[in-house]
C-alpha cells in the first residue's frame, strides 16, 4: 500500500490545486460577472439540461444579474449576456472583441479529424462566400417553385386526409429532402437516406455529454459524422468525375459551384473542404428550420382563430393561381399576417437558443470584466418572454409585429446586426411555402392538446406532435 502513496497524495491534492489556480485567476481578473461554475468537470451542464435553457437563464438573471452572469458549460467558463443590450453588444462587437467559437466536441463530431483543431473562422471562410452566392435574392426567387413542388409531393405522400400525422419527424424529412435537392441535386430517396440516417445520429448526440464511449449518444454522433463525411466524399468524387467528363463550366447547384472554386494560387478546393462546408450548411438549414415548421403547425392546430386568419390570407393567394402554377416571390410578399404568425411562433418556441463566441481580448461590460479566452453566449431566452418587451408574454399575438414591431434586439431568433443568420430569408420562404400548402388542404387539430415540449437541440414535442388532418369541405 505504501508504494501507492506517492501517486494517491497528488490525486487528492489536485482539486485543491485547481481551485487555488482558479482563485488566483479570479483575483487577477477584476470584477468578474457573478455566477457559479457548478461541479468540477461537468460544470452546470446537468442543470442546463434538466431545467431547460429558458428557466436556467431566467433563474440566474434573478439570482445574479440581469445584465450578465458566469457559468460553466461544455467544459468552458462562459459569460451569458442578457437582454437586448447584451444581444446588441455581442452582435456589434463580432470580430472586434469576439470571434465565433464551436466546442471542440462539436467539431470532432462534424468535421474531418484533420480539421477539428482548426480555427472556426478559417473553417467557415469558404461557406460565408457561398452564403452570399446561394442566399442572394436572385437565387432565393429560383428556390420558391422547387420548395412548392417538394411541399406538394411531401404532402401527397405522407399527409393523408382524415389521418393523424406526427409533424416533427415529417418536418425533419421535408427540410432535409429540400436541402439535398437544392444544394446537392439529390432526389433519389435511397441516396438521401444514406445521408439522413447517420445525420440524425449526429444531430441527436452533438450536444450531449461529450463522452466518446460505446453506448453514449455522443459516441453515436461521432460515428454518424464519420458516415456522413464518407457519403459526402463519395458524392463529391462522383460529381467531380461527371463534371470533368462533361466539361461543365457553370455550377448547376451549390456542390458544382464549390467544385469550380479556385484559391488565388490556382488550386481547387479540396474534397474535404467542400465536405466540411456542406456539413455546416446541413446543420444550419436542417434542425432549426424543421423545428420552426413544427412550432408553426403546433400553433395553427392549437389556436383556431389564428388558423382562420392565416387560412383566409393563404386562400386569397391560392385562388389567384392556376392548379399547376407554383408560388412566386410576389405571392410570398403578400403573406403579411402569416409571416407575423410565424414570427410569434418563433418568439414563443425559438428553434435556435443563441450562439457562442470567444473573447479575443479582455474588456468590460456592465461593470464586469470579461477575460480574454472566456466564451460568451447570446440567447433568445432573456428577452423573448420578458414582459418589459412583450406584454403578456405567454399570449400568442401576431399583432406584436405590426408597424415598428418589438424593441430592437429583443426578438432575435435569427441573431441580429452583423451576426444576423444569413439563412433567415431561406427559412422564411421554406416555412411560408410549407404553411401555404398545409392550410390550403387541411384543418388541423392536436390529438394531445397539452403535449409537453422538451429541450433537446431545439424545442421538441415529446410525442412528435400528432395532428389530426381534416380536409376542407367543398
Amino acid at each position: 500500500m505504501s508504494n501507492f502513496i506517492p501517486y494517491i497524495i497528488p490525486l487528492l491534492l489536485l482539486p485543491l490545486f485547481l481551485y487555488f489556480i482558479s482563485f488566483l485567476r479570479r483575483k487577477s481578473s477584476g470584477n468578474l460577472p457573478p455566477g457559479s461554475n457548478g461541479y468540477p468537470i461537468i460544470g452546470e451542464n446537468m442543470a442546463f439540461v434538466l431545467s431547460g435553457p429558458q428557466k436556467f437563464i431566467k433563474d440566474r438573471m434573478e439570482k445574479y444579474s440581469p445584465e450578465a452572469f458566469q457559468t460553466s458549460l461544455l467544459g468552458e467558463t462562459m459569460a451569458i449576456f442578457c437582454g437586448p443590450q447584451g444581444n446588441k453588444f455581442l452582435f456589434m462587437n463580432d470580430n472586434k472583441l469576439f470571434t465565433s467559437w464551436w466546442p471542440k466536441s462539436l467539431k470532432k463530431a462534424l468535421l474531418s479529424p484533420a480539421y477539428s483543431d482548426r480555427d472556426l473562422k478559417e473553417l467557415t471562410a469558404v461557406r460565408h462566400t457561398f452564403h452570399h452566392e446561394i442566399l442572394k435574392p436572385e437565387a432565393l426567387k429560383q428556390y420558391i417553385p422547387v420548395m412548392d413542388a417538394l411541399a406538394r409531393e411531401h404532402l401527397d405522400q405522407f399527409w393523408k386526409p382524415n389521418s393523424v400525422v406526427k409533424v416533427f419527424p415529417l418536418a425533419k424529412r421535408y427540410t432535409f429532402d429540400l436541402v439535398c435537392r437544392l444544394f446537392l441535386s439529390l432526389v433519389d430517396q435511397n441516396e438521401i437516406k444514406r445521408l439522413s440516417d447517420p445525420f440524425s445520429l449526429v444531430v441527436g448526440g452533438i450536444f450531449s455529454l461529450p463522452l466518446d464511449l460505446p453506448g453514449m449518444a455522443y459516441n453515436s454522433a461521432v460515428k454518424g459524422g464519420k458516415m456522413v463525411r464518407e457519403e459526402l466524399m463519395r458524392i463529391i468524387r462522383e460529381r467531380r468525375k461527371e463534371m470533368m467528363e462533361k466539361k461543365e463550366m457553370e455550377g448547376r447547384d451549390l456542390l458544382s459551384k464549390m467544385l469550380l472554386v479556385r484559391y488565388e494560387n490556382g488550386e481547387y478546393l479540396s474534397e474535404v473542404e467542400i465536405s466540411n462546408n456542406i456539413i455546416g450548411l446541413l446543420v444550419a438549414s436542417f434542425e432549426t428550420t424543421s423545428s420552426a415548421v413544427t412550432a408553426v403547425i403546433n400553433y395553427l392546430a392549437e389556436l383556431p382563430h389564428i388558423y382562420e386568419e392565416v387560412f383566409k390570407e393563404q386562400m386569397n393567394i391560392a385562388k389567384s393561381k392556376g392548379p399547376d402554377e407554383h408560388l412566386t416571390w410576389e405571392d410570398i410578399e403578400k403573406m403579411k399576417y402569416s409571416w407575423n404568425m410565424v414570427r410569434e411562433s418563433l418568439r414563443l418556441m425559438p428553434p435556435a437558443q443563441g450562439a457562442f463566441s470567444e473573447a479575443i481580448t479582455e474588456f468590460t461590460y456592465a461593470g464586469f470584466t470579461i477575460p480574454r479566452g472566456w466564451k460568451a453566449f447570446w440567447n433568445v431566452h432573456s428577452s423573448h418572454k420578458n414582459p418589459k418587451y412583450f406584454p403578456e408574454p405567454e399570449k400568442f399575438d401576431p399583432s406584436r409585429f405590426e408597424g415598428r414591431g418589438p424593441p430592437p434586439y429583443s426578438f432575435v431568433p435569427f441573431g441580429g446586426g452583423p451576426r444576423m443568420c444569413p439563412g433567415k430569408e431561406y427559412a422564411r420562404l421554406e416555412v411560408l411555402v410549407f404553411m401555404h400548402n398545409v392550410v390550403k388542404r387541411f384543418k388541423l387539430e392536436k390529438t394531445i392538446p397539452s403535449e409537453k415540449i422538451v429541450f433537446q437541440n431545439s424545442p421538441t414535442p415529446v410525442h412528435g406532435l400528432p395532428v389530426h388532418l381534416y380536409p376542407h369541405e367543398k
